[in-house]
């Protein structure tokens, strides 16, 4: 569909949507983003009406421009014109300002940091951000700022994760987990030691866990290590045995860069004894290979973070694929429930704000940060969505992407030169559920994962005396589910754990 359109005219285009049936115009948007021909922007800047449209359709349109492999500065100019000025949904408005985050640290990426639209997109994020009252809303260009990954934006996210409350710290510090090694330099180290050992106020232990993982996961210094291992013995069970699970993790993870480091301090006695790794709490990090082939290595990692009293407080499920000393994330999904201590006759810790009750989760596919998903916030709402649960999953993302799109033209020392083209997409479709049964004290979540790949590669001589082309095609589907069950009437909690996936089918 992409290569007939990149041979279209725009009036072709724009009738094409128009006259589609209802059911197949978000695939035609898809592809018409991806094919990213002047005449095929044109089309979409004229049929897409951001006042009129479905919010689904614009939603579709916005994503894929989010997940585009390589975007053009055309696209970016697009997006940010559709978003100027105008009175949108908040779910809109949410997606495009994570997508232009998308955009310009992919544009950036390519060395395209100094085109005007690409300015002009780091400035609406900024300027936005600037001028923010409600904390939801600071949020979003937080995730923003996280998907552009630009080195210059850090002094600005180091101040809102210092200075911000909780949900806003906990968003920084997460844009700031993004960033590559080189960038999480002494400043950032230094914000985030103060973050995690609390020098300047009391922070939320989801906060001060992100800083622990910042300091551990780029080049930690030894020091470093010693005092997050000390700083576990005052504190809660919980908390405690999640960080020396993090701390043991790295020690039988062969890719991480602070292995030999925690090899060294385990060698201690005063640091490696009974009294430190003996904390009894059920939090628990756990990371360990899918798939491992020469080229590519595929983890599962699961995080869970529980409260003193067996809740749950934080699961975090993460799909990676690591390649020649190259990470990406291939999906992560965070469940969040927070406020749930009162409910349950808990004691705050000492200086902690009694947060709000509240459950959500939030998504990283392939580098790019979702808006997060609300499931209930406050109590009222909480009951509301109890008693009129419809069952149904929360679709998380769901569409075609662009994954990969090279066109190449080899010289041979013949003379001759061969033509390569190999394009890659992915069929993707992510729901995800939580489930809080109050009379039960229960609580479940689940993530299905369906996708689908397919890689079109072809190579091509083509001259006056000699013609030879050669293809291939591949095609890969999969599927992972991933539940949880707890149930907490009872001490110690009961938990169970569920990973299945189906058979993979390889073509």
């Amino acid at each position: 569909f992409i290569q007939m359109l990149r041979g279209a005219k725009k009036r072709e285009v724009l009738q094409l949507l128009r006259r589609a049936p209802e059911e197949t115009r978000p695939f035609l948007v898809e592809v018409a983003v991806a094919t990213q021909s002047v005449a095929s922007l044109a089309a979409l800047s004229d049929f897409l009406d951001f006042s009129k449209e479905p919010k689904s359709l614009l939603e579709k349109f916005l994503y894929a421009a989010a997940f585009s492999p390589r975007p053009s500065g055309e696209l970016l100019h697009l997006v940010l014109d559709k978003l100027d000025g105008k009175h949108l949904a908040p779910e809109i408005w949410e997606t495009g300002i994570v997508a232009v985050g998308s955009l310009v640290g992919k544009l950036c990426q390519q060395k395209l940091c100094g085109l005007q639209v690409v300015e002009h997109g780091v400035e609406t994020i900024l300027r936005g951000l600037r001028g923010a009252k409600e904390e939801p809303e600071v949020v979003i260009y937080l995730l923003a700022l996280g998907n552009a990954m630009l080195p210059g934006t850090i002094p600005t996210l180091l101040e809102h994760a210092e200075d911000g409350p909780t949900a806003v710290t906990a968003a920084a510090t997460s844009a700031l987990q993004r960033f590559p090694a080189p960038h999480i330099c002494s400043k950032v180290k230094r914000a985030m030691r103060r973050i995690f050992h609390q020098k300047r106020k009391s922070y939320d232990k989801t906060c001060r866990l992100a800083a622990a993982e910042i300091l551990l996961d780029n080049h930690p210094l030894p020091m470093d290590v010693i005092n997050i291992l000390l700083a576990t013995n005052e504190m809660e069970t919980e908390m405690a045995t999640f960080l020396l699970l993090k701390v043991q993790n790295s020690l039988h993870d062969h890719h991480h860069v602070a292995k030999k480091i925690m090899k060294d301090i385990m060698g201690d006695p005063r640091i490696n004894n009974y009294n430190f790794f003996s904390k009894v709490g059920i939090s628990s990090s756990f990371s360990g290979p899918l798939t491992v082939t020469q080229d590519l290595t595929s983890t599962f990692g699961l995080d869970l973070l529980f409260l003193e009293g067996g809740f749950l407080r934080k699961s975090i499920s993460d799909f990676s694929l690591l390649s020649h000393g190259q990470r990406l994330r291939a999906a992560q999904v965070t469940f969040e429930a927070q406020g749930m201590e009162s409910m349950m006759g808990e004691n705050l810790s000492e200086g902690e704000e009694e947060p709000e009750l509240m459950a959500g989760m939030s998504a990283t596919f392939f580098g790019v940060q979702l808006p997060p998903i609300v499931f209930f916030q406050g109590y009222t709402d909480l009951m509301a969505k109890v008693l009129l649960s419809s069952g149904e999953p929360t679709s998380v993302v769901r569409g075609n992407l662009l994954l990969m799109d090279h066109h190449q033209v080899i010289p041979l020392q013949s003379g001759l030169q061969v033509t390569v083209k190999l394009q890659g997409g992915l069929g993707l479709d992510i729901s995800a559920d939580m489930d809080v049964s109050i009379w039960e004290q229960e609580l479940k979540t689940s993530v299905t994962a369906r996708g689908s790949l397919a890689m079109d590669f072809q190579a091509e001589l083509d001259s006056s005396f000699l013609q030879a082309t050669l293809r291939s095609q591949t095609e890969v589907e999969t599927s992972i589910h991933f539940d949880t069950k707890l149930r907490f009437s009872s001490s110690p909690v009961l938990m169970c754990l569920q990973l299945r996936e189906e058979q993979v089918p390889y073509r």
